[in-house]
């Protein structure tokens, strides 16, 4: 025996409602398709003269990895009678992003006889006071900040905001007591072989 059987007719809600998902699915897709290909999507450059957070300023604005996080703490550095460069920070202020290179340049001179200590301020606690070998007890509200210390812990240079390079290397020339730029020759390699070469002036 075969029964018979009619097609399946549907009612006029059922095919309304079908109309209306896919029209739904349509829209999405043509707002999608319009955010990615007229540029309205969030712009993914890197920019060094914003205030905008890119990531690690000195990986990506000084190509140095190095410098964060640091190698030793502020009381360990003080502790050893070590000299030190504490530098204060943001990642999201173009001041600091600039001064990074200053940075990187200060740990290729000095990074073998002195602790190159950057602090990200958003990572100080928030507290009434401070011991001398925390550095929010020298934190001053200014990014980028310079402090460098001596060989007996001692504050031998506060600068604030982009200080030169030269101004710290003078610091640190008095603290290593090295002569001054003006009176230092400039060392020049020189090549004995292909593989070794050594300082000459």
């Amino acid at each position: 025996m075969r029964f018979l059987q009619l097609p399946q007719v549907h009612s006029l809600s059922y095919h309304i409602s079908r109309f209306w998902t896919g029209f739904r699915r349509g829209i999405l897709i043509l707002l999608v398709s319009l955010l990615c290909f007229t540029g309205i999507a969030a712009d993914a450059s890197a920019g060094i003269n914003d205030d905008r957070y890119d990531g690690n300023i000195f990986v990506l604005y000084a190509g140095n990895g190095s410098l964060v996080p640091a190698s030793v703490t502020l009381k360990q550095t003080l502790k050893q009678g070590r000299p030190t460069v504490l530098v204060f920070y943001v990642d999201d202020s173009s001041d600091c992003k600039q001064f990074a290179t200053v940075v990187s340049r200060v740990q290729e001179f000095y990074g073998r006889v002195a602790s190159i200590i950057p602090v990200d301020v958003d990572s100080i606690p928030v507290k009434d006071s401070y011991e001398p070998t925390e550095p929010g007890y020298y934190y001053e509200g200014i990014v980028p900040q310079t402090v460098v210390f001596d060989q007996e812990g001692k504050v031998r240079y506060n600068g604030k905001g982009q200080v030169e390079y030269e101004a710290i290397d003078d610091v640190l020339r008095k603290v290593f007591d090295l002569l001054p730029r003006s009176e230092s020759k400039v060392l020049k390699r020189r090549s004995y072989n292909e593989f070794n070469s050594e300082l000459d002036e």
